[in-house]
């Protein structure tokens, strides 16, 4: 019952991470990754390791294009990361001649390309994707609770968890605007994938706290059980706590162990599902059920004043 009896501030909790993520977004911008924005992006490394030095790579890169604009990062121990215009072979091969230095010669290890018309087209079925999974959730939950009516209506069911996959969401994008800003770290296909990972996974914890309400409000109108909805609900949270905490920590457990031990490529799309089985776990047992007692009071309230 800690959790029910202390809603308010476990309300207020979430509303401030909430407007942090987007405090985040607003000030520091979220860095897309050229599958939406169109461009080329080329990573190179130096046998020596990173001899060539930051400043030296970005003259050779301004050198070859300086009318448009890029952006040059460091990559692991030995290499470096330009993204830049959409660039055609002959601008491909000038810019890998540009960073050999004398006796340094660059590797290629990485090279794509997407025109703006892909990019645009990508980021708008991005959209549409989340868009589809967060109306088929809604869709799903309501169908399911169908017959749960009394004290709260089905479709509110369907609501809390929506709040709660916002919550989910914005997290993530929240901390990526951070380490964009700071590091380079890109939204890009990876880490829509991620974030509908991240919707599956937090949907299903909170079904099954909503089913296990649902159960207990079954049970208590066929005993004839009088206890109040927020009763219930914490019931059901404490019936479901070892459940959901063993099976985030199995998944984090997984997921640090491709964060720390698998290739650079994944290492930004496994902090994603990481924060994002954090923010689940958390919306699922502190945000979605909270919330739901709020609102079968509020329309208590409102019932009794009517």
């Amino acid at each position: 019952m800690f959790i029910i009896n202390n809603k308010k501030t476990f309300l207020v909790i979430s509303g401030f991470v909430v407007a942090l993520s987007l405090g985040f977004v607003a000030i520091f911008g979220v860095n897309f990754g050229i599958e939406f924005t169109g461009g080329s992006i080329l990573q190179v490394s130096y046998e020596e390791g990173r001899v060539p030095t930051f400043a030296e790579v970005e003259s050779a890169v301004k050198a070859v294009d300086p009318e448009r604009g890029f952006v040059l990062q460091e990559a692991g121990e030995r290499g470096y990361i330009i993204r830049t215009r959409d660039l055609d072979e002959e601008g491909r091969f000038n810019l890998i001649s540009s960073l050999s230095f004398n006796d340094y010669e660059a590797q290629e290890d990485r090279f794509s390309s997407i025109g703006p018309s892909i990019g645009e087209e990508l980021a708008n079925k991005a959209v549409v994707a989340i868009l589809l999974v967060v109306t088929a959730i809604v869709l799903f939950i309501a169908y399911v609770f169908r017959g749960v009516s009394v004290p709260v209506s089905s479709w509110k069911y369907g609501t809390t968890a929506i709040v709660a996959l916002v919550f989910d969401i914005l997290v993530p994008v929240g901390l990526f605007a951070v380490l964009g800003y700071s590091f380079g770290a890109e939204i890009d296909v990876l880490f829509v994938t991620a974030l509908l990972a991240i919707l599956g996974f937090s949907v299903n914890d909170t079904i099954v706290v909503f089913d296990r309400i649902r159960e207990n409000l079954r049970i208590d109108e066929e005993y004839q059980i009088k206890k109040s909805f927020s009763q219930i609900v914490g019931e059901s949270l404490e019936q479901t706590y070892v459940r959901s905490i063993n099976t985030s920590l199995t998944t984090l457990f997984v997921l640090t162990a491709l964060f720390f031990f698998g290739p650079d490529v994944t290492r930004f799309f496994a902090l994603v599902l990481m924060t994002g089985v954090i923010a689940g776990t958390y919306s699922s047992l502190f945000l979605a059920s909270p919330l739901l007692v709020f609102l079968e009071e509020k329309q208590k309230k409102k019932g009794t004043l009517n």
